[in-house]
């Protein structure tokens, strides 16, 4: 078996190996101090707002009631985990009233020692409080106010399975699995110092802040002479001495860790803070690696760059198909753990020497020149030196290595000497608030789904409701908390409507004639199978305002207004562009007055928006064309309802629209002139949006809730057109046009004028989480 170790960096030969090489599972666990306006912990208690920490999946707190822990589940991509990991850290910031997220690993002001306080689980979490109570006995409270980022990797079966049916087709698979962990897990321990070399991030401390010394129990102050990472240092967060266990085998390792807790030097195992752990799964089998030794870089929002994710996932990759002596013994083990120490505390000398496993000193530019060299072989031999994230975060390590980017240790002792300590820090804490606060909509990392669907996410994470994306392209996703499941497509489809009451919403023939038999009124007009003979029908609307639009359709498609309707070419090319999305369509009165949407949940209208046509607002100089563009560049648009407002387009729709007015898009509006692209108002067709829930006349919010009754239906979009929100409902006075049976969320939670209604955390109390 260990020859077979030592050859796998011939197996990258196999075609099958190279492509499976990147897959695996990636987590992040991170901590962040709460901290008041001044740079002070925070002594509150952990928010009630973001659930129960004993039992939430994503939040919880770490050492103290002010350290938020943030826990990302397994993902299957850097870029997810990272992305997942900024909306934690979004979320947080929303949800801590006026405090901030300290965005560095050593401590900020802290009270007196007796004043940190000590997380607190309730009834359930005893065991947990009273293991702090020991830690912080043994190593003083200040010292657990450390904080770091714990990077989590497991090989992807895929990967697994091919290396078995390689090497040990007929062995031990699961022996053979271990003997993999074990293999990355020594060879990171040996080289360990040059990943802290690269990217620690706590060179410099407060000078207010003391901590207990482990030998002596005197409280002094931290300093470190040239360090890089003064917490992952001899002087940081290390147990009382240097343990060193047995790595060559698992059950070597079991033993000797049980060993110390058995003779009381440790409380339990997860007492022994190593730079890397062993993770198993309720089964006691491996199911990852949880690297330890990284620091919060403060220029980071989430604490790490995706960069550093990737160079990590190389460097564990390199780890575990390199060659390696054939065991890793005390004596190594000693070097190892020497050579992080003097990183961590020298890492900024120029001059630095570092211990081979030969026996000779060398210089850690000259190491860490080697070792990136042997990176470099890995990733071509891997093929990763195809892959463009790869490339970017080599690209990172040689221009650390060579000096082109200043190391972020440098960089932040640089800042604080001309800032100050807690200066430097809380003012990258407030810019990374104001970041959350500019894209609070967005599930970072899952952009490609619609933004309702985020925005459900979003308010599923914080509550500790677990959630899994069963269809990325159908935003389809199951919603799990304790034994409870549901199933959610698109933010608003869910078991609470009946199939027959989403298909009479969708058809709008339907929703006409059950509706005008409830007594609500409905535009009058006529349904079209034949396309023929919608097209031989203009005199009989001619010269009248009119609505032509599919049968069954959403989003506005297919729809034209034709508000003149005195040019039969322009009426049958609208006949033609309905047909194009349904075989039957409806021509209708416009009905006059301004359109609302009506957000309904059961019994209650949650929400009312006035959606305005897309527009421009002329200045006397550029085209209809450029208007749009400038508007079009507001970081609030987008494309694919991934924004809370979609860019107006330029298509044959507007064109037309303009042509009734005597323009085009090269015409020059006047200043201040408002020129309307669409007749209809929908957000998807670049619409503005304006709540009005607390605007409007009570007797249209009866009238809402009276429609959803007579469909049957829990949750809609109800499209109504009034003509003076103030005066009482009459006959004459509104008409419902549509009602849609899956309605976008995100423009009540963001609309572009007026208050956020929070329909994401209303659907969620609506499903019983």
């Amino acid at each position: 078996m260990k020859t077979i170790h030592k050859n796998l960096f011939e197996l990258l030969e196999n075609k099958s190996i190279r492509s499976s090489i990147c897959d695996g599972k990636f987590g992040i666990e991170k901590e962040n101090v709460r901290v008041d306006k001044n740079g002070r912990m925070a002594t509150t208690p952990h928010p009630n707002i973001l659930g129960d920490k004993f039992k939430h999946p994503y939040i919880t707190t770490d050492f103290s009631e002010s350290q938020v822990e943030m826990i990302t589940p397994p993902l299957d991509s850097i870029e997810e985990v990272h992305g997942f990991l900024e909306t934690l850290h979004d979320v947080v910031s929303q949800n801590i009233g006026y405090e901030l997220l300290w965005p560095q690993s050593l401590p900020p002001l802290l009270p007196d020692e007796e004043l940190i306080p000590i997380a607190q689980f309730g009834d359930q979490g005893i065991s947990k409080e009273k293991y702090r109570e020991v830690l912080a006995k043994r190593y003083g409270r200040e010292r657990q106010m450390l904080t770091g980022i714990h990077y989590n990797f497991s090989l992807s079966d895929r990967l697994l399975r091919k290396l078995v049916k390689i090497c040990c087709p007929d062995g031990d698979a699961e022996s053979f699995r271990e003997a993999l962990y074990l293999k990355m897990l020594r060879n990171f321990m040996r080289y360990r110092w040059f990943l802290v070399w690269l990217l620690g991030s706590s060179p410099v401390s407060d000078p207010s802040f003391k901590m207990k010394s482990l030998k002596t129990g005197e409280r002094k102050q931290v300093t470190c002479g040239n360090a890089v990472s003064i917490r992952t240092s001899s002087g940081g967060y290390r147990n009382e001495e240097e343990y060193f266990v047995d790595f060559n085998s698992l059950d070597g390792l079991r033993k000797s860790i049980s060993d110390l807790v058995a003779e009381g030097r440790l409380v339990g195992d997860e007492e022994l803070y190593l730079p890397i752990r062993l993770k198993f799964d309720a089964n006691k089998e491996i199911s990852h690696v949880e690297v330890r030794l990284l620091d919060l870089n403060p220029y980071e929002k989430v604490g790490i760059s995706k960069d550093s994710l990737y160079l990590v996932h190389l460097f564990l990759l390199h780890c575990l198909f390199r060659c390696e002596p054939e065991v890793y013994d005390e004596k190594q083990q000693v070097i190892a753990a020497n050579n992080q120490d003097l990183v961590a505390c020298y890492g900024l000398k120029t001059d630095l020497k570092l211990h081979s496993f030969e026996g000779n000193d060398i210089s850690v530019q000259d190491f860490g020149r080697e070792i990136y060299n042997e990176m470099q072989n890995f990733m071509k031999a891997s093929q990763l030196s195809k892959t463009e994230a790869y490339i970017s975060a080599m690209s990172y390590c040689e221009n650390l290595l060579n000096g082109s980017l200043q190391r972020t240790s440098l960089k932040i002792r640089e800042d604080i000497q001309r800032e100050g300590f807690i200066a430097f820090h809380m003012n990258m804490a407030r810019k990374y608030q104001a970041d959350t606060e500019l894209s609070s909509f967005r599930f970072h990392g899952f952009e490609n789904l619609e933004l309702s669907t985020q925005l459900l996410l979003k308010a599923a994470l914080r509550r500790g409701v677990e959630f899994e994306i069963l269809d990325q392209n159908e935003n389809f996703v199951r919603l799990k908390q304790g034994d409870k499941v549901e199933y959610v497509m698109q933010a608003t489809r869910t078991s609470l409507d009946n199939y027959s009451s989403v298909l009479m919403m969708e058809n709008k023939l339907v929703t006409k004639t059950i509706l005008k038999e409830s007594g609500i009124s409905v535009p009058g007009g006529m349904n079209y199978l034949s396309k023929e003979k919608a097209l031989s029908d203009f005199e009989l609307f001619e010269d009248r305002a009119i609505v032509i639009k599919p049968k069954s359709t959403n989003f506005g498609l297919g729809i034209s207004i034709l508000k003149e309707n005195n040019k039969e070419r322009v009426y049958q090319r609208a006949v033609e562009i309905a047909f194009e999305h349904d075989n039957s369509i409806l021509i209708e009165d416009f009905v006059p007055g301004r359109e609302f949407r009506f957000f309904v949940m059961g019994d209650k209208v949650v929400g009312i928006l006035h959606r305005v046509p897309a527009n421009v607002k002329g200045d006397g100089q550029k085209s209809i064309r450029e208007l749009v563009e400038l508007k079009n560049q507001d970081p609030l648009r987008g494309k694919g309802y991934v924004t809370p407002l979609e860019k107006i387009s330029l298509g044959e729709a507007e064109a037309m629209f303009l042509t009734d007015q005597n323009l085009t898009f090269d015409s020059v509006p006047q200043q201040d002139e408002i020129v309307y692209l669409r007749e209809n108002s929908n957000i998807s067709t670049g619409g503005d949006s304006i709540d009005f829930t607390d605007d409007i006349h009570q007797s249209y919010k009866d009238i809402a809730v009276k429609a959803t009754k007579a469909l049957d239906v829990e949750i809609t979009g109800l499209d109504m057109m009034i003509l003076d929100v103030k005066a009482e409902a009459t006959e004459e006075n509104y008409a419902i046009i549509e009602m849609n049976f899956n309605p976008a969320i995100h423009i009540h939670c963001y609309p572009y004028i007026g208050k956020n209604r929070y329909l994401n955390e209303k659907v969620l109390d609506a499903l019983g989480y």
